[in-house]
């Protein structure tokens, strides 16, 4: 059955959206040749029969050399800003793309979460779908692209859906908002990130901030008091809107009171806590009933790399080390210095803080020296920030060595560093 421009096949939804909805939809011109899609990717690679490849701008290359590629492997439709076989023509692709999420949106009735901020993000946002049994991409799919591509599978018969917004770029989150089009904003917290671009934190938060033109919002306490406009509706452990008490970070999983609840995460951290307490803020804020939030929270899964434990040989590692700026990394750093018995801080890079990257790793330093941990550092500044305390390595095998020289069965190991790091290895060199 042909509705607006989709298929709705059988019992199971699968949006076919046509050559022309698309072309509609972007204000592109159609060349022939395309067929109906049901699936968009970005990378040709992925390409395959009933794809619509999208043929975006890139740091090293543009995806129009890889349309002929993409249609070899089965795509149906080309979203281009050159003319060929079976292709949407478009000036801007990133453009288009936006615009064709936006579309794929609208055709969704349900409520949408839009999670934003500096840390936290991605189990905030696992949290709130998780516990209220909505529909999100797994994992942190916060840009456009897989947005888009969300949108375009999403069932329109869910309850409602939770989106990620991620931002590296000033006037990235207003195109996101176009995109996404959220009932609810949440944003988890502010702080110095990808300062290659944002170049300070004044613009961080503006740029953040964004997010709360969504008709209603929640904000994390910490957050608020950086925000020049307000006031804002809070979650948090202090003095909140949404109030969460008597918190316990155990080593293995957080526990706090909402209400009348008694509510336990099962994973260690402040960060697996507040996304349990932001979930039961908006819980509370659509007027679901917060005891079956607060049950499915209790079986919380999170993406890897987000304080993920480990053991080996006796000693627990806890591979925190998915992403991390400064505001990440004392977040962690806090817990660890909070944990009973012997523990080790293993801390590499913060990526992409561009000038003030050696500042803000010494300062990191410091807060780990001030927490009385004695870290082992990684990295470009690793010389710099161990004179303050701690020791360096100039390898991940060289850092296996000393841990292994010092650490023993019960001893507690927090990894943290950008994701491009790879600081996570140490769990698998540990094995050899």
């Amino acid at each position: 059955m042909l509705r607006g421009g989709e298929w709705v096949v059988h019992d199971v939804y699968v949006r076919e959206i046509t050559p022309d909805w698309v072309a509609e939809a972007t204000g592109g011109r159609l060349h022939p040749g395309g067929r109906p899609v049901r699936d968009l990717v970005w990378d040709s690679r992925e390409a395959g029969p009933g794809a619509l490849f999208v043929a975006l701008p890139g740091r090293r290359t543009h995806g129009r050399l890889f349309a002929k590629e993409a249609l070899a492997r089965g795509a149906h439709l080309v979203l281009s800003d050159r003319p060929g076989r079976a292709t949407v023509e478009v000036e801007r692709p990133e453009e288009a793309l936006i615009r064709l999420g936006a579309r794929l949106r609208a055709l969704f009735p349900g409520r949408v979460v839009a999670v934003g901020g500096s840390s936290g993000k991605t189990t905030t946002k696992e949290a709130i779908a998780q516990g209220l049994g909505l529909a999100a991409p797994w994992g942190n799919q916060n840009t456009a692209p897989p947005l888009a591509r969300f949108f375009l599978r999403l069932d329109p018969r869910a309850e409602g859906a939770v989106v990620e917004l991620g931002i590296d770029r000033v006037g990235e989150m207003d195109e996101l908002m176009a995109l996404a089009q959220p009932d609810l904003a949440v944003l988890t917290a502010l702080g110095e990130e990808h300062l290659e671009a944002f170049r300070d934190l004044n613009t961080v938060i503006r740029e953040e901030a964004r997010l709360l033109r969504a008709p209603s919002s929640l904000v994390h306490e910490e957050a608020a008091r950086l925000l020049p406009d307000g006031p804002y509706p809070t979650y948090g452990f202090r003095e909140a809107t949404f109030l969460g008490r008597d918190l316990e970070l155990l080593p293995e999983r957080s526990r706090f009171r909402y209400r009348s609840l008694r509510v336990e995460i099962p994973h260690p951290g402040l960060g697996a806590a507040l996304g349990g307490l932001a979930a039961l803020a908006v819980a509370e804020v659509l007027g679901l009933p917060l005891e079956e939030v607060a049950e499915r929270l209790f079986h919380l899964r999170l993406p890897p790399g987000r304080m993920e434990r480990r053991e080996l040989g006796g000693v627990v590692f806890l591979n925190d080390a998915y992403n991390a700026n400064p505001l990440s990394v004392r977040a962690g750093l806090l817990w660890l210095s909070q944990q009973p018995g012997r523990k080790w801080a293993v801390l590499g890079e913060m990526r992409e803080l561009g000038p003030e990257a050696q500042r803000l790793h010494l300062e990191v330093a410091e807060e780990a020296i001030r927490l009385g941990l004695s870290p082992l550092f990684l990295g470009p500044f690793a010389r710099a920030q161990a004179r303050l305390g701690g020791a360096y390595a100039e390898s991940l095998e060289e850092a296996v060595a000393w841990l292994k020289a010092r650490v023993r069965p019960g001893d507690l190991v927090y990894l943290k560093a950008s994701r491009a790091v790879g600081l996570e290895r140490i769990l698998d060199l540990w094995k050899d």
